[in-house]
């Protein structure tokens, strides 16, 4: 039987990181509170030098990619979600990737003619195939998942299939905090060696 988490508030790193943060050595910086770690483009975008444009360059364009929005060649649409990861003992606190989803053409239409209506939530949920490759999974494009949109301007959130996957499994059952200092780590952001590695 799996033992419950540690309550977060009783470990000394979440508790430095939140009032203090934590100095960076691979940036160098000083990083408050968790991190947003998020990809600028969908695994599939083929052009990784350009930049995303703002959202209003969409327009009608077959081969784009902005802030929220890609389309490649015409015949795929991706939208930028977000995927979240309740934290283990944390009583609601919860980890967030910045991701992208795959959409039909329909649904993507319709998320693109409502994205500044305040009420978008009532337009979903949809199917989608997860679209960010994460370091630290196994191959996570191409997960089934669920896009949830949201009103008030927020980006939508997506829910895995309910899978074996570990990242299917962190969503359902909760990511600890060594792992997420191991995902900070891998894209270079390691925090650890500055907030210590015991738990107290």
């Amino acid at each position: 039987m799996k033992e419950p988490a540690l309550p977060l508030r009783d470990d000394l790193r979440w508790r430095r990181l939140q009032r203090h943060g934590a100095m960076c050595p691979s940036c160098g910086e000083l990083h408050k509170g968790l991190l947003d770690l998020a990809s600028d483009e969908p695994a599939f975008w083929p052009d990784r030098a350009s930049k995303p444009e703002p959202n209003a360059a969409l327009g009608d364009r077959t081969h784009v990619l902005t802030h929220d929005f890609c389309v490649i060649d015409g015949t795929e649409y991706y939208i930028r979600c977000v995927l979240y990861l309740p934290i283990a003992g944390g009583q609601g606190e919860r980890f967030g990737y910045g991701v992208w989803s795959s959409l039909s053409a329909a649904n993507f239409a319709v998320y693109r003619d409502t994205f500044h209506a305040d009420d978008q939530g009532k337009q979903g949920p949809w199917f989608g195939w997860f679209s960010t490759a994460l370091k630290g999974y196994p191959r996570t494009v191409g997960l089934k998942c669920t896009v949830h949109p949201r009103d008030g301007g927020q980006r939508p959130w997506l829910e895995l299939e309910a899978t074996d996957h570990p990242l299917a499994v962190e969503q359902r059952d909760g990511i600890t905090l060594d792992r997420i200092f191991e995902i900070f780590a891998l894209n270079g952001h390691d925090m650890r060696p500055s907030l210590g590695q015991s738990l107290m």
